[in-house]
């Protein structure tokens, strides 16, 4: 029959269709596998599976098992596995699979499986033949040793963690530098270094060049501290960067770019370093450059200490010169990204604590029902300061070829509301939780804070404070604090009025040209909001609430202004101007002790100007304080 059909084939110059594709099972599986994966939800693992299918179809010769496919890039233990497994029940129902000649190859590479599995250095397939010769009688060729030294981690040419390593190195080197560098400032100067984006996910992929962050610190190349971030170059990091720069004045960072950065290849070799390579895919040419013939970095372990050292005395100098000449200036900031007008859409985020909890029948779940019935767009999320805000969404739309429209960029609009229930109220001025809530949502950085109280009930016998201290507190957040306070008489008037506020500021934001700007960059703005301006900047809502968190690591300055903050009738600018003057507890002390009497300590603080009425501390806090941290009886 084959031989009928062959016959056939030749009388009509007929040629029998070849899958251009040497491994179409392995293809067939691994599609199958994502298609399962992306049906069940599970967007991980299809994109896991994607990446070994790409991988799959670049790779020009047949593969006899699973386990050979491990010499592919993303396929793994499991992912042979599950090839092993599929195979062997394939082979069982089907029988043995025929010999598979690759016709894409020269003809003089066209052989037998048993040679091409020669030509690869890998086992023969169960139940083959043993021996050390192929099919041809030749001897396979022995897979070759690395020669010399172990293989050290060095980044590809314009990928992600090249571009964070030369920019955190760069910044060490630079005389004004703190030492260390935030997220967002990290991100903008290390951008202009990397082909791919600091921010926003390839299209069909969650990960940005910004992922590669995490694999930088696991190798000790970079620090991770503090809450917001701040990350630093290690001396390991260092060096690595120092050698990237080097290569980049030879000439390997002038050679144009490959399709894909991430693959780009170069070779660093000489004493102790005979293997660092990175991009070891088939057909890449490599560039060798010869380290011993680098200039040596001698990195000091006290540079970093002189580096923020002399940026503290730069940055005390600059100060010093522009006062003397009545003038302060400011370096021009850079924003993040930009949204322009008709490129957003404004919604309103409700904390998750405002849809749950209470007793039961509570009406907190018919809060974004409401909201939703009156078309106000809301988004439920966890919020770290406030119970409402509104955010600036890009509006984004799926392009060809994605499974996922990217994630949209979002700003926080100065607008941000804490809604107080009037048993609520009592509850936190009683628990001292009024006066901290307060005093994070001023430090927010959103510059409009709202005080939504809601009345409960007519009577107010069942609060656990008089209703005359309540409404004193009600009116000191409005006086005093600077907050705007707004009166409800329940739930139902309280979705009124954030509707109302939601179709105002969609109104106030349409024509305005939004730019996003990190907390760091936006401290030296102006602390009232321009509504008429074309051009608003604001703060990203990823840093604003990342900022935000109330359990954050705080400094000793921090610290100290919360223990001021429990004394009675110590107010925000009471505590700013002792902190501003004493930033720890040991200046204080220090200050105590050069003072010659203890009536003269009682009344060091008592001068202290506070707010913008530059009004005295005064005697009695004066003493407070001193009695708290210098006296050794009980205070009175």
């Amino acid at each position: 029959m084959a031989a009928k059909m062959n016959k056939s084939d030749s009388q009509y110059g007929r040629k029998k269709k070849v899958d251009t594709n040497p491994n179409p099972l392995f293809l067939q599986w691994l599609t199958e596998w994502a298609d399962e994966a992306e049906a069940k939800g599970r967007t991980k693992l299809h994109f896991t599976f994607l990446k070994a299918i790409k991988s799959l179809k670049k790779y020009p010769l047949p593969l006899q098992s699973g386990k050979e496919a491990k010499i592919l890039d993303f396929v793994g233990d499991k992912i042979c596995k599950m090839l092993d497994d599929k195979l062997a029940k394939h082979i069982q129902e089907h029988g043995p699979l025929p010999d598979v000649v690759d016709t894409n190859l020269p003809s003089t590479s066209r052989t037998d499986a048993g040679l091409i599995r020669g030509s690869l250095s890998v086992p023969p397939p169960p139940g083959g033949s043993g021996n050390s010769q192929g099919s041809g009688g030749e001897p396979r060729p022995k897979k070759r040793k690395q020669a010399g030294g172990t293989k050290e981690y060095v980044p590809a040419f314009r990928s992600g963690p090249y571009a964070l390593l030369v920019t955190l190195y760069r910044n060490m080197q630079n005389p004004d530098s703190r030492g260390f560098m935030a997220r967002a400032e990290l991100q903008r100067e290390a951008q202009p270094l990397c082909d791919k984006s600091f921010t926003l996910p390839d299209p069909g992929s969650h990960y940005t060049a910004w992922s590669s962050m995490g694999g930088l610190v696991k190798k000790g190349l970079v620090i991770k501290d503090s809450n917001p971030a701040k990350y630093y170059i290690t001396d390991k990091g260092s060096e690595l960067a120092h050698k990237l720069e080097l290569i980049g004045e030879q000439g390997v960072s002038g050679s144009s770019p490959q399709e894909d950065s991430e693959d780009m290849a170069f070779t660093l070799t000489g004493p102790g370093n005979a293997a660092l390579t990175t991009g070891l895919h088939a057909g890449r040419t490599e560039s060798c450059i010869d380290v011993t013939s680098l200039p040596s970095m001698d990195v000091n372990p006290n540079m970093r200490r002189d580096v923020g050292q002399a940026a503290r005395e730069t940055v005390v100098s600059e100060m010093e010169t522009d006062e003397s000449q009545g003038s302060v200036t400011s370096r021009s900031k850079q924003p993040l990204f930009t949204l322009s007008p008709g490129e957003f859409e404004v919604v309103l985020c409700v904390d998750t604590q405002e849809t749950t909890g209470g007793a039961a029948g509570s009406r907190k779940v018919n809060l974004v029902p409401e909201l939703q019935k009156n078309s106000v767009r809301c988004d439920v999320r966890n919020l770290h300061v406030g119970d409402f805000l509104w955010v600036a969404r890009e509006k984004v739309k799926r392009l060809p070829g994605q499974l996922h429209p990217p994630l949209p960029r979002e700003l926080v609009l100065d607008y941000v509301v804490e809604r107080k229930r009037m048993d609520d109220l009592a509850s936190s001025i009683k628990g001292s939780r009024f006066k901290e809530q307060k005093f994070r949502l001023k430090m927010s950085g959103l510059r409009k804070p709202i005080y939504l109280v809601e009345d409960f009930g007519s009577s107010a016998a069942h609060f656990c404070l008089p209703e005359a201290t309540l409404q004193q507190a009600v009116v000191n957040t409005q006086v005093t604090d600077g907050f705007f306070v707004k009166r409800t008489a329940d739930m139902k008037e309280s979705v009124t009025y954030l509707t109302l506020m939601t179709h105002y500021l969609q109104s106030l934001y349409a024509g305005k040209t939004l730019e996003g700007y990190s907390r760091e960059d936006l401290q030296d703005q102006s602390s009232t909001l321009n509504l008429n301006a074309s051009v608003i900047k604001l703060l990203t809502f990823p840093e604003f609430n990342e900022t935000s968190v109330k359990n954050k690591v705080i400094s000793v300055k921090e610290m100290f202004a919360k223990q001021l903050m429990q004394f009675h009738g110590m107010s925000k600018e009471k505590v700013a101007a002792v902190v501003n003057t004493y930033p720890t507890p040991v200046a204080l002390l220090q200050s105590y002790s050069r003072c010659g009497s203890a009536a003269e300590r009682e009344r060091m603080l008592a001068p202290l100007k506070y707010g913008p009425t530059k009004r005295n501390l005064g005697p009695a806090l004066s003493k407070a304080v001193f009695q708290l941290y210098c006296s050794t009886s009980n205070l009175q």
